[in-house]
C-alpha cells in the first residue's frame, strides 16, 4: 500500500512541476492539459485504492492485467486515428 501512495504522490508533484516548467518557458497552459493531467492523477488514485481493497491477490492481478491490455488497445487506437486524420 505504501508504494502505491509513494507512486500516486510522485504523479501529483510532478504534474504540478510540469506546470511551472511549461509557464517558465512561456507556453501555453491549455485548459485539456490541466483536465488531462488531473484524469491521469485520478487514475492512479484510483488505481492505488483498487490495490489495497481487501480481496484475492489473484483477481487483483488478473484485472490489473486487463485493465492494462485495453489501456494499450486503446492508446494504439487514439494513436492510429490521430494519424490517418493528418494525412
Amino acid at each position: 500500500m505504501g508504494i502505491v501512495i509513494t507512486i500516486a504522490t510522485f504523479a501529483v508533484l510532478g504534474f504540478i512541476g510540469w506546470l511551472i516548467y511549461r509557464a517558465v518557458r512561456g507556453r501555453q497552459v491549455k485548459a485539456h492539459h490541466i483536465t488531462y493531467g488531473i484524469a491521469v492523477i485520478t487514475g492512479i488514485f484510483t488505481y492505488g485504492f483498487f490495490l489495497s481493497m481487501n480481496i484475492l491477490q489473484p483477481v487483483k492481478i488478473l484485472v490489473s492485467i486487463l485493465l492494462g491490455m485495453a489501456l494499450i488497445v486503446l492508446a494504439a487506437y487514439l494513436q492510429r486515428r490521430r494519424q490517418s486524420s493528418k494525412q
